[in-house]
């Protein structure tokens, strides 16, 4: 097709979308970004509370991650890591289970931790070794069977679902059901033996703000509510009309058919994520809490300002809570999730200021049964995001990628 000087259009500013643009642009292709919020990162945003830097729901950046490794500058987000590992809460308190291969000197300690039996241990490393066998693209691709089942598979014992993987994998998949296709786990497994996670100096939304900062100033516009979309034009709310030399639907997973008829839907998981203000942190290190015990509303904890100093104000710590649980009001999930917090920390818990709860209706898409396509185009329209993916930065990026490099293929430059 020609271009006649017409920008590409993308449809949203999330990270599928800001990656296509950072690549077309760089091969000096025009394009223009509508984006209908006030920002640009999609679901990957942080906002700035009381000194506070808020990530919108508790998310990390494997540092593992192929995609992300070459798309980022990594040095200059200034990533610090949590702790290989995790504490589990069981009724009698709190248990380590570390990565020994990381940390061997607490290779004794994980060994005698009752979060789990020796069998399930030495299954553990026999996992490892297992995933990291191969290429990344032979292990997305092999067989799918639900999470669960291929654990049990495997002779993982019912203790360690229930006290480890169900709240570990529920924070990454936002389902303790283990529904997810064990391919997909067994990817994160190996991006988690790989490398660590990690976070920004600046919180999360750093990403999309480095993906950002090459884009000429004049191709993003913000507040643009974009109603309809066609192969070589965007109608927008109101009623303004944009022509284009391609046109990316990039927008999060539920609103792409509400602008483009008759793409299939996608269904979206929910999470609710709280953050506090508390005077003195309740843990002294960067590292993960799951809810072993399978009661009560948190599924697992934080204290971000442990990982990220800046995070928070100098003499305050930010404890991060998620809940994957449904609640009528915020005030029955608050009095539940003070409850349990004051059980876990005690009486100081009570003065933790709640400075802002995030409710994320569409918060992350099941794995697609597209991932293998190249690109994704629906009545001459691109769709670009992690729902054609891997549900996750590192498939916002691919997807991103790959349907630019769909469109440098088609354009006549």
């Amino acid at each position: 097709m020609t271009q006649d000087k017409k920008p590409v259009v993308i449809v949203g500013a999330g990270l599928a979308g800001l990656n296509c643009a950072r690549i077309l642009t760089s091969q000096k292709v025009p394009v223009k970004i509508l984006e209908k919020s006030d920002g640009v990162g999609g679901r990957v945003r942080t906002d700035v509370v009381d000194g506070f830097r808020l990530d919108r729901g508790f998310q990390v950046l494997l540092s593992a991650y192929p995609e992300a490794s070459q798309t980022f500058d990594i040095p200059s987000l200034e990533m610090s890591a949590f702790e290989p590992g995790a504490l589990i809460r069981l009724d009698r308190g709190f248990v380590r289970l570390s990565d020994p291969w990381r940390r061997p000197s607490k290779a004794l300690a994980t060994v005698l931790s009752p979060a789990a039996t020796l069998g399930d241990k030495l299954r553990i490393a026999r996992l490892r070794k297992q995933v990291c066998r191969g290429s990344v693209t032979d292990l997305l691709n092999r067989p799918r069977t639900k999470t669960e089942d291929r654990l049990r598979e495997l002779g993982f014992s019912s203790k360690i679902l229930d006290r480890f993987f169900r709240p570990f994998l529920g924070g990454v998949f936002l389902e303790r059901e283990l529904e997810t296709p064990s391919s997909f786990f067994e990817f994160v497994f190996r991006m988690f033996s790989e490398g660590d996670a990690v976070l920004p100096r600046d919180g999360m939304g750093a990403l999309a703000q480095q993906l950002a900062a090459p884009l000429p100033d004049e191709c993003l516009e913000l507040h643009a509510e974009v109603k309809a979309v066609s192969k070589n034009q965007v109608q927008l709310a109101n009623g303004r009309a944009v022509d284009a030399a391609a046109v990316v639907v990039a927008v999060e997973p539920s609103g792409v058919d509400q602008i483009l008829p008759g793409f299939p839907k996608a269904s979206m998981r929910s999470v609710t994520c709280a953050y506090y203000a508390a005077d003195t942190a309740p843990l002294v290190e960067p590292i993960l809490v799951l809810n072993g015990t399978g009661r009560g509303p948190i599924n697992n904890l934080c204290v971000s300002s442990q990982v990220v100093p800046n995070l928070a104000p100098a003499d305050q710590s930010l404890v991060s809570v998620t809940t994957l649980q449904d609640f009528s009001t915020s005030d029955d999930r608050q009095h539940a999730l003070r409850a349990q917090l004051e059980d876990w920390y005690g009486p100081s818990a009570r003065g933790w200021r709640l400075l802002r709860e995030y409710e994320i209706s569409h918060a992350l898409p099941p794995v697609s049964d597209r991932r293998s396509e190249t690109s994704v185009s629906h009545a001459g329209v691109w769709v670009a995001g992690d729902h054609l993916e891997t549900p996750s930065i590192e498939g916002a990026l691919i997807s991103g990628r790959k349907t630019a490099e769909a469109i440098l293929s088609e354009i006549d430059r």
